[in-house]
């Protein structure tokens, strides 16, 4: 038995280490009084705000964290949930005052001190405070490199200030911290656009260049890089050039082909051959029957040509694909006033339009679902990227199943 004295001497010594521990980490002493460090968290009033906060009943939220905070003034989690409750309640005083003293806490390990100081900056982001909010995300940078959310906030900041390079280097630093290669080089690539757009309005055609041929080399769907490298050639004389620009993106992204159709057709028929523009689409229509874009396109090409009738039947084929788009409605009526608005043609469509609802702003962030009546490549209200999609109220039809 003697033997195991020593071994069993250390297991109860260990025993009682582990338990003064958990009694240190759990407890602590204050005024002469030890203070359950957990009390807060356990306190009814604690996960009564976290359901409020859940159902996104931010008042209700706010009331019972205030309680559970009174419970424990050093119940630091706590303290910052109901600051950053404050800012989204647009009371961002309030905010910068919880967040600004909880930063003079002594006792603030590294991480913690980064992350209130994260708050502080997202108070001063939300309040308008610009240069604030700028020196408290770099500064927990300072703290904690790898921060990814002061990055990504950095990197808005930026945008929001058209600082277009300080967005371009920051976004390259969050890059190196996540692993979503996709999205980061899509990103890059709108924001390398802008940088273009900027040596564009210099009238700089090289480092524009250079940076829309940059965005397409990290994306090759990067759409506005292609519009605005055409841009530039056409400003540099090089028409052809930029035609080919516009055409290799119609192959690229068919889906956005649409956005390039003026720009083609003012260049086909300044350059007297129109049906290099017909031609294109009425290759789209092949290869996509529900393409009611390249129709609309075709169709008002064909009535400025003269063409009111044959513009019709492509208008009222693109109308079965989409009935709810405005902009095919008040093409038909221009072709109908075209040619007198003969009584068939007029019944026809309106056979065609019996249930349809027309709407001006069909594209929206799948994001935020803020609306917008054109194809946006930053949202406004959420700032992300690339998240605008056309909205749908009914599927397109095969138009083979239905006789126009």
């Amino acid at each position: 038995m003697s033997d195991y004295a020593p071994l069993l001497a250390t297991l109860i010594a260990l025993l009682v280490g582990l338990a003064v521990g958990k009694a240190w980490e759990r407890y602590k002493l204050k005024d002469g009084k030890w203070i359950d460090r957990r009390r807060a968290r356990q306190s009814p009033h604690y996960i009564l705000g976290l359901n409020f906060l859940v159902s996104n009943q931010i008042d209700l939220a706010i009331e019972e964290l205030a309680r559970a905070a009174s419970l424990d003034a050093d119940a630091l989690e706590v303290h910052m949930i109901l600051g950053n409750l404050y800012r989204e309640k647009g009371q961002v005083g309030k905010a910068i005052t919880v967040h600004q003293t909880l930063l003079q806490r002594p006792s603030l390990t590294k991480i913690e001190h980064a992350y209130v100081l994260l708050c502080i900056g997202l108070d001063y982001k939300r309040g308008g405070f610009v240069d604030r909010a700028l020196e408290a995300f770099n500064e927990v940078l300072r703290l904690d490199p790898n921060n990814s959310y002061a990055l990504v906030n950095l990197q808005k900041l930026h945008e929001e200030q058209h600082q277009w390079s300080d967005a371009y280097d920051t976004r390259q630093r969050l890059s190196k911290l996540t692993h979503t290669e996709s999205k980061n080089e899509s990103i890059l690539a709108f924001l390398e656009n802008e940088i273009g757009l900027e040596a564009m309005r210099r009238k700089d055609y090289l480092e524009a260049t250079r940076r829309f041929e940059g965005a397409i080399d990290l994306d090759a769907r990067a759409v506005p890089a292609y519009l605005n490298l055409g841009d530039v050639r056409v400003a540099q004389g090089k028409d052809q050039d930029a035609v080919a620009i516009w055409e290799r993106m119609v192959n690229v992204v068919p889906d956005r082909a649409y956005l390039a159709f003026d720009r083609l057709e003012k260049i086909a028929v300044t350059a007297g051959s129109p049906e290099g523009f017909t031609n294109l689409c009425r290759r789209l229509i092949d290869e996509n029957p529900q393409d009611w874009r390249a129709r609309l396109a075709l169709s008002r090409h064909l009535a400025a040509g003269g063409h009111p009738q044959d513009a019709l039947e492509l208008l009222f084929a693109a109308l079965v694909q989409n009935p709810h788009a405005l902009s095919i409605h008040q093409a038909i009526w221009r072709a109908l006033g075209q040619l007198r608005y003969p009584s068939s043609l007029v019944d026809h469509y309106s056979d065609l339009t019996q249930h349809a609802v027309f709407y001006l702003d069909p594209h929206v962030c799948v994001r935020c679902r803020y609306r917008s009546t054109e194809l946006l490549w930053q949202c406004p209200h959420c700032h992300d990227w690339n998240t605008f999609v056309e909205e749908r109220i009914a599927p397109a039809q095969d138009p083979t199943e239905v006789e126009v």
